[in-house]
């Protein structure tokens, strides 16, 4: 199959290499670039906790914090970017937003101490607002923008290709603005878009066809590609 990633190019390499490895063509087609920001406020405080909810939030960070506080990351891809910055205790929990919460809140406790959460101007969730409705005080800490991009470069490969990876219900809103900006009429059976949740799915026209990964994580996204490849 020909396929076409939308991650940011960071994320995109090993995902590609995966799918290459799997015999598929891929087109990298970045919707996002990350933009990290400087001298971000950080409180001066005894965090108990890290929590990440994505990658590029942990690997924006350039200040130094103390490497022995425990960091939840929502993912294995965030983990293993908390792990590259020297984090000792780190683990992937939850898989998204409502699962890293259900997480922080079932093990941790709020008279132990803030939390910090680092991540991006724009979340597919609102883990902040739901944990301190659990009775957390949460600091939130912005350490990049993701900068929307236009496919302007790649728009002639597009109608070739046989499917889409879709890994946020924002990407999966420019793709749709893009596809319409191009006035690229693709048949509706044939581009396949493969979605990391419900959410990202709900984003797309309703006769747009979607395949939703069992769980919001990369094994189960290769899954659904893996099934789908053995029909086509």
């Amino acid at each position: 199959m020909k396929l076409v990633i939308t991650r940011p190019h960071l994320d995109a390499a090993p995902l590609a290499q995966a799918l290459r490895e799997r015999g598929h063509e891929v087109l990298i087609a970045p919707l996002l670039e990350i933009v990290p920001r400087k001298s971000v406020a950080i409180p001066r405080l005894q965090f108990q906790a890290i929590c990440v909810t994505s990658a590029n939030g942990i690997r924006a960070l350039d200040q130094t914090l103390p490497l022995e506080w425990p960091v939840f990351a929502v993912g294995t891809q965030s983990a293993a970017a908390a792990k590259a910055k020297g984090f000792i205790h780190v683990e992937a929990q939850g898989g998204d937003v409502d699962g890293l919460t259900a997480y922080i809140t079932n093990n941790l406790k709020s008279a132990d101490g803030p939390l910090l959460y680092i991540s991006g101007a724009e979340t597919s969730g609102d883990l902040e607002g739901q944990l301190e409705d659990s009775g957390f005080e949460v600091h939130r800490a912005v350490t990049y923008d993701a900068v929307a991009q236009r496919l302007d470069a790649i728009a002639h490969e597009i109608p070739s290709s046989d499917g889409v990876l879709l890994y946020s219900p924002r990407t999966a809103k420019l793709w749709t603005n893009e596809l319409a900006r191009l006035n690229l009429a693709i048949p509706d059976a044939h581009l396949l878009h493969f979605c990391l949740s419900a959410q990202v799915a709900a984003q797309l026209p309703q006769h747009w066809p979607a395949r939703v990964a069992a769980q919001p994580t990369d094994a189960a996204l290769l899954s659904l590609l893996d099934l789908a490849s053995k029909h086509h």
